[in-house]
């Protein structure tokens, strides 16, 4: 099985045996009743997400799994943008293709408007799919540079027929070039004629074109400079309003998060280990992780920077940690014996805050 880039900054763990890792995936895997009443009105929810990669390390020795996601779950409701932000390799990427089907997940279940993509067969993935669209971080290496601004657009026009005539599909690209900013002239042109910020542009042109009610933003500034980047989340906001569409927006930059989002994720090694409304999320930081990404950001002596150590490239086989706390060799409160045997679950400090944390020792202060 195929390796991303980023996995080799997950937790491993050895295969001891089969029957040790099917019952963690099956526990991984199994339904749970968090978020009951919101997964009948969310638009999106994903529940217990597990991405698992098998990676052969020799004829002579037993495999390992790479954890690129273990057990994430939350949801997205209509018109709300949720913020997911952690650090390379922590698996944003995996989660938001995953959650389009671009990659098969392991275990768990991802629901959207009430039916179980996970369970959809080809062709009815590909009618769903209409309404689910995805922005990639880098718009150079996502349009095909052999194809026309207009002829990148309109791909997904003519693939679900949206257009009765070419004129009424030309005349649809040009207006949405005009909604994301762009002249109309540029339907001519190719992606290498194109600035970063045109290009980022043309990608949410082709994504919005076919109406989706989900539009899953990965990185979509970061190979852009801050100007250009803030144009671009100004623009996305202004579709948002104007459009009523919810997002899930993929980031490593906290302050994009903390201003763009309704809501937000914070995730590490594969799990998010603290969920909630952005304000609350900001000002209590109950993880460790969380507050030590925010006293990072804006170090003072009423919040000093956490120094944490740097992740190890390729964990060391005697890391045991994939049934434990993921933070647990990071973690200032970690208690041996619990934090790195016991795995703790994603859940309210306080009942119906709304408020989350993977934590068996929040920071309450």
């Amino acid at each position: 099985m195929s390796k991303e880039s980023d996995s080799g900054r997950r937790s491993r763990m050895s295969v001891a045996g089969r029957a040790s890792v099917s019952e963690e995936l099956a526990e991984l895997g199994r339904p749970t009743i968090e978020h009951g009443e919101r997964k009948r009105t969310a638009l999106l929810y994903v529940q217990r997400l597990t991405k698992v990669y098998e990676l052969r390390r020799g004829f002579f020795r037993a495999p390992e799994l790479a954890y690129a996601l273990r057990g994430v779950s939350f949801y997205v409701r209509r018109r709300e943008t949720l913020g997911i932000v952690g650090e390379s390799g922590s698996g944003k990427s995996t989660l938001a293709r995953c959650i389009l089907r671009l990659i098969e997940p392991t275990v768990g279940r991802i629901v959207f408007d009430g039916r179980d993509v996970t369970a959809l067969r080809s062709g009815e993935l590909r009618a769903l799919r209409r309404r689910m669209q995805i922005v990639f971080q880098d718009p150079y290496a996502s349009l095909d540079p052999n194809m026309t601004v207009q002829e990148i657009v309109r791909e997904g026009i003519d693939v679900y027929a949206l257009a009765a005539t070419r004129k009424e599909g030309n005349s649809m690209v040009a207006a949405l070039l005009v909604q994301v900013g762009l002249e109309p002239t540029l339907a001519e042109r190719y992606p290498h004629e194109l600035s970063g910020g045109e290009r980022q542009r043309v990608a949410i042109a082709r994504a919005i074109a076919l109406k989706p009610e989900l539009l899953v933003l990965d990185e979509p500034t970061s190979a852009l400079d801050v100007s250009v980047g803030a144009q671009i989340l100004n623009l996305l906001q202004e579709l948002q309003e104007k459009l009523g569409i919810a997002l899930l927006f993929i980031s490593h930059d906290l302050r994009t998060v903390q201003y763009f989002s309704h809501r937000m994720g914070v995730m590490y090694a594969g799990k998010l280990v603290e969920l909630g409304p952005t304000d609350a999320v900001q000002k209590r930081r109950y993880h460790p992780y969380t507050r030590a990404l925010f006293a990072a950001m804006t170090p003072s002596r009423e919040a000093p920077a956490i120094r944490l150590p740097v992740l190890r490239e390729t964990p060391a086989e005697s890391d045991e940690h994939a049934r434990g706390c993921v933070f647990f060799a990071r973690c200032p409160n970690a208690e041996p014996g619990r934090c790195d045997i016991e795995e703790p679950r994603l859940s309210e400090l306080f009942p119906a805050s709304h408020h989350r944390v993977a934590c068996f020792h929040p920071q309450l202060d």
